[in-house]
């Protein structure tokens, strides 16, 4: 099983495992102050933080590893197993529920990467989701494949999807979350970092379904 660095309370019965992002480890997560945001708010939900690092949009299946790796070995244990992740690690966690939505609750993504500026671009230049139509090679683009997938409405899950204001990504992390059919959309002052994803943290734990707690 991969590393975790896990915050576990007692008695909870609902968990996150949270993804990192691109060049970050779960002290980067510690350091920030999300477990102890979470432990200020009074919300019973363990978290865990996997030293796993994949790129979604790499040649290995990136999601199976997830799966296998990580999510696999925590389902027994809890009654509700939600999946978050911050940046590229937002991507994959998105991806994974697309592609494997049994045995999630929700996802919690803070700036999830919406693709390349190239697949953004794209997307927009055809009027938008709505309007855009996968070109051949598009539809075996895994960046491409996210944005098919979340036309159509995958996954049907709870989402949180927040981001900084400032993010140069920010009007394409709006035009996802309108894609999914049960997100909240939040966003916070400044940009893609820690000064945005910290309050998109607590906003994230108030949110959460009562039912979920």
């Amino acid at each position: 099983m991969t590393a975790l660095q896990s915050f576990v309370q007692a008695g909870a019965r609902r968990a996150l495992v949270l993804l990192p992002g691109a060049q970050m480890h779960p002290p980067h997560i510690v350091q920030a102050g999300l477990p102890a945001a979470l432990a200020a708010s009074g919300v019973p939900l363990d978290l865990h933080l996997p030293d796993l690092h994949l790129d979604p949009t790499a040649s290995r299946d990136a999601v199976h590893e997830l799966l296998e790796q990580v999510l696999a070995p925590l389902r027994p244990r809890y009654a509700a197993l939600w999946l978050g992740g911050i940046s590229l690690g937002g991507l994959l966690a998105l991806r994974c529920a697309q592609r494997a939505p049994d045995g999630l609750r929700g996802l919690c993504l803070l700036a999830p990467y919406p693709g390349s500026r190239l697949t953004t671009n794209a997307i927009e230049r055809a009027g938008g989701p709505q309007a855009w139509q996968a070109t051949p090679a598009q539809a075996q683009d895994v960046e491409f494949q996210l944005w098919q997938d979340a036309r159509a409405g995958r996954p049907d899950l709870p989402a949180f999807i927040g981001w900084g204001q400032g993010d140069r990504f920010a009007a394409s992390m709006a035009a996802l979350a309108a894609c999914l059919p049960r997100a909240h959309a939040a966003q916070a002052p400044h940009g893609h970092d820690w000064n945005a994803w910290l309050p998109l943290w607590r906003d994230f734990l108030a949110w959460l379904p009562k039912g979920e707690r």
